[in-house]
């Protein structure tokens, strides 16, 4: 590896070239046997600036011709969004589960974390950092992990959330 001094004179070429306004790229051709990035360094160390535009930048760029618009056709969506993958698994329209609604859920239906099952509700109740934390422990629906109650909370369709979510005018 040979290392490159920059020389008087060197420097003086470089500071030329760069007011022509020559790349790093071309003036590091023109010195020979430097790299691009030796002479971007050295010109912020010099701290160089105000560069001529070359020729090519210097003339304003002509705008590609707009593209004709583009018809496209609507193709209809069926009607349900969000998630209703797991909307089959219980009946929405079903009266609330007594038993955990707004979160009172009785002391002995309340588990801890080694108490659950797969048969149980896995809703969390509380701060999991408090003494007083604990799981609803409901009987669960059917290949899921929540109660009645619970299950409409976490499987709402995307509809229903954005209306409640919606501030009021």
């Amino acid at each position: 590896m040979t290392v490159m001094s920059w020389t008087d004179d060197r420097v003086e070429q470089l500071k030329k070239l760069w007011e022509a306004g020559l790349s790093a790229s071309q003036i590091a051709a023109e010195l020979g046997n430097i790299t691009r990035n030796a002479v971007i360094g050295k010109v912020h160390r010099l701290g160089l600036s105000g560069r001529a535009k070359s020729p090519s930048s210097a003339a304003p760029r002509q705008r590609k011709a707009a593209r004709p618009a583009q018809h496209m056709m609507r193709i209809s969506r069926p009607v349900s969004r969000g998630n209703t993958a797991l909307a089959h698994a219980f009946d929405v329209e079903a009266e609330p589960d007594p038993i955990a609604y707004d979160n009172v859920v009785p002391m002995s239906q309340r588990l801890s974390l080694l108490e659950l099952n797969e048969s149980t509700c896995h809703w969390p109740v509380g701060d999991p950092g408090s003494a007083d934390f604990f799981f609803c422990g409901g009987k669960a629906l059917n290949s899921l992990p929540y109660c009645a109650h619970h299950s409409r909370v976490a499987y709402q369709p995307a509809s229903d959330r954005r209306r409640t979510s919606r501030p009021s005018k």
